[in-house]
């Protein structure tokens, strides 16, 4: 396998992730979505309808984002491991790693280092 191959073969598995990714942010979205239409049809679950349907796309963004992060990472160090190929991969990564821990703290309701909230009620 020449070098020419292995890039062709590193750059398809990275696009296929990289479309892994596409994929799992819009199937979540519409499986949300889907989720959200139903749960404002019951009277029962419509108070907490918009709470879970935010939870649900956040859920799907942060795991599409791993993806896309995991994409970048294969194609930049296997196939450009240039010094400047790796700095445009840090700060891809960087923004994104903002964007996962932005979107977890939005999910979990906490900072990570936070322990989490448990709803106590006094037994008067």
């Amino acid at each position: 396998m020449g070098d020419s191959d292995f890039q062709s073969t590193i750059d398809t598995i990275s696009k296929i992730i990289d479309g892994g990714g596409v994929v799992v942010v819009v199937v979540g979205l519409l499986a949300a979505t889907a989720a959200f239409l139903v749960a404002l049809r019951t009277r029962a679950q419509r108070p907490d309808a918009y709470r879970i349907y935010r939870q649900q796309v956040g859920k799907a963004i942060l795991l599409g984002l791993e993806f896309l992060v995991a994409a970048d990472i294969i194609r930049t160090v296997a196939i450009t491991p240039t010094f400047s190929g790796v700095g445009v991969l840090a700060v891809v990564v960087a923004v994104r790693t903002f964007l996962s821990f932005a979107l977890d703290v939005e999910l979990e309701g906490h900072w990570p280092w936070q322990p989490r909230r448990t709803a106590t009620r006094s037994s008067s």
